[in-house]
């Protein structure tokens, strides 16, 4: 369906061109203003300048033009030429209808394109920390939205699997366990199927060997050739590099798994490695490529630019790869095999500079066609209390599990503290980690992707204010209501709150759906409603999830509002009361409809 701007807009460019100022002043916006009108053009401003005629008189000649189209209550101008319209209660109520009754409630899709989403990519071998949380979070939001408009999107883990870290672990195996058959070169095969380490001594491994590698010069040079050798194709060592990857990627699967984030491709560093050689070729071939101080480098530098760019570097002077190598030959195989319209990489932003020169080289040298929009989201770092990177309390990296963990026991304590809710003890501790994961999801979202912000569980785990449970709450509320309203003889209901939201009821239930609005709240709640495509468009056009929050938090305070100040299952006029609950059933599904775009979702019970 047609968002109500751009009906409005059409409304007002026709208006426009009747009186003679042509269609392009009509651009429409929310009213910041909304106890004077609903929505306001300041293109009568514009078209004075063009038209050398006072703002007012032009907006007063529009008004005319526009008449009594009954999408409108009131319209008026005021000074120094602002159109100011008022919608009115039969329009808005059919258009909610509208929306209620379209599964995707109001968003329209874009024309379809494919889009690759890079999640910055976690390392083979070490646990998630929280250092990982924001790119995770934030991808897998930007994924469901884009998805919500129709694009086809592709979302790719992009592990570091390729690096000196392969080396370190195993020169310090080979240290431990020399015995096995990994490390001898004339052993034939076949090699063990099962890993000859768990997770946990993986995860242990890696550290200790990156520990020895500062102080023992000779274990680095160990561990530099085991990666040189790894990456030539030695087989004991790949096969080693295997069950490393295989051990890793279960815990990987299993920690992203809690996030509720999903890939659709675990792709790594290492899938690139096979596009090298011709890549550096063709740079060579084209030109582009050039040597410069012994390495191998693309000059990428622009007569606009206003700060220094260095160049592009290919290879190192020893013909050793780097991070803008792998990162060029991905979009070679991402080309090849996908041909994506758009790739957006969510990374720390302290990267920026990194991605500046690895596009600026792709599209140079043809890497990706002329049209390949590539972004670069960089995302601020996630604080302690202290203003500094979150920390654990001996100054360590926190695992991302035992932060979740965390977050759900300070939950299942709010929990108890408010008193028995009728909850088992499974039950609650199921809610507290559906609550916890809204407090974490939506405690990052809710800030600019692009800003520091600070990890305060106590606030983020309030029930109170704008939060995740607070959210969560409201939507439990709906649901609480919308059952009572259904409820049999024995106050039971056997349906659902996401049933009960995307429109399925009882038998015998018949709805009038909305009826224009008798009082202030409720008619807000209706405009609330009436914004929702508008704030997912703004979150595509900007990249911004931050956007979705912004709207979930006023849609749960204006429904609170009306909730507070309406007695929806006391109204004793029926088609009243009937038209509460339509109103109410579109306000639960748009709730869950934003807080499934940020990657969470609500219980069934607080």
């Amino acid at each position: 369906m047609k968002k109500i701007l751009d009906q409005i807009a059409e409304k007002l460019a026709d208006a426009f061109a009747e009186a003679g100022y042509g269609e392009a002043p009509a651009k429409v916006t929310l009213s910041n203003r909304p106890d004077l009108c609903d929505y306001q053009c300041n293109g009568a401003l514009a078209a004075a300048k063009q038209y050398k005629k006072a703002p007012m008189v032009i907006a007063e000649e529009v008004i005319a033009a526009l008449g009594d189209c009954g999408m409108f209550s009131e319209v008026s101008a005021a000074k120094p030429g602002f159109i100011n319209m008022r919608l009115s209660g039969p329009y808005l109520s059919g258009e909610l209808n509208e929306m209620a009754a379209d599964p995707a409630a109001g968003i329209e899709p874009d024309p379809e394109s494919v889009i690759m989403i890079d999640f910055g990519g976690a390392n083979i071998a070490k646990p998630l920390h929280v250092g990982h949380l924001r790119s995770a979070i934030i991808g897998e939001s930007l994924k469901r939205i884009f998805r919500a408009k129709g694009q086809k999107v592709i979302g790719d883990a992009h592990l570091g699997d390729w690096g000196l870290q392969m080396g370190l672990i195993i020169a310090e195996m080979s240290e431990r366990q020399p015995e096995l058959p990994y490390f001898d070169p004339a052993f034939e095969g076949p090699y063990p199927e099962e890993a000859p380490f768990t997770i946990g001594e993986l995860e242990e491994i890696y550290p200790t060997a990156n520990a020895k590698s500062k102080e023992d010069e000779a274990f680095r040079e160990k561990a530099k050739q085991a990666t040189f050798e790894l990456q030539q194709g030695r087989a004991g060592y790949r096969a080693l590099w295997n069950h490393i990857k295989e051990v890793s990627l279960a815990d990987l699967k299993k920690n992203y798994g809690r996030l509720k984030v999903e890939f659709d491709l675990w792709k790594a560093e290492s899938d690139a490695q096979p596009y090298i050689p011709d890549m550096v070729r063709e740079l060579k071939d084209s030109g582009h490529a050039y040597i410069s101080e012994g390495a191998l480098v693309v000059d990428v530098k622009e007569e606009t630019d206003q700060k220094e760019i260095p160049p592009c570097m290919i290879l190192k002077s020893d013909n050793a790869t780097l991070y803008s190598t792998t990162d060029l030959a991905t979009l070679v195989e991402r080309r090849k095999l996908f041909d994506p319209d758009r790739i957006i990489y969510v990374v720390d932003k302290r990267q920026g500079m990194h991605f500046e020169q690895v596009f600026r080289c792709a599209k140079k040298t043809g890497i990706v066609r002329p049209e390949t929009q590539l972004d670069f989201l960089g995302f601020g770092t996630m604080n302690g209390k202290d203003g500094k990177p979150f920390k654990t309390r001996d100054g360590g990296v926190l695992r991302l599990e035992v932060l979740l963990n965390d977050v759900s026991e300070a939950v299942s304590e709010r929990m108890h503290a408010q008193g028995d809710r009728g909850l088992s003890d499974e039950e609650i501790g199921d809610t507290a980690r559906m609550i916890a994961l809204a407090a974490i999801k939506y405690g990052d979202l809710s800030n600019q992707a692009t800003k520091d912000y600070i990890f305060d569980i106590d606030r983020f785990t309030s029930f109170e204010g704008n939060t995740g449970p607070y959210i969560l709450y409201t939507i439990v509320r709906i649901g609480s209501i919308l059952k009572k309203y259904y409820a049999a003889d024995d106050g039971s209901c056997s349906l659902t709150s996401a049933e009960l939201f995307a429109g399925k009821v009882p038998e015998g239930y018949v709805s009038e759906g909305i009826l224009p609005a008798v009082g202030e709240s409720e008619r807000d709640l209706q405009l609330k409603l009436a914004e929702y495509p508008l704030f997912v468009e703004a979150a595509v056009q900007d990249l911004a999830p931050h956007k979705i929050c912004q709207y979930v938090y006023e849609l749960s305070d204006t429904f609170n509002s009306f909730y507070h100040e309406t007695r929806i299952l006391a109204e004793e006029d029926a088609a009243r009361k009937s038209s509460y609950i339509a109103l109410i059933t579109l306000t639960g599904k748009v709730l869950s409809e934003c807080i499934g775009l940020l990657g969470f979702e609500a219980p069934e019970r607080m």
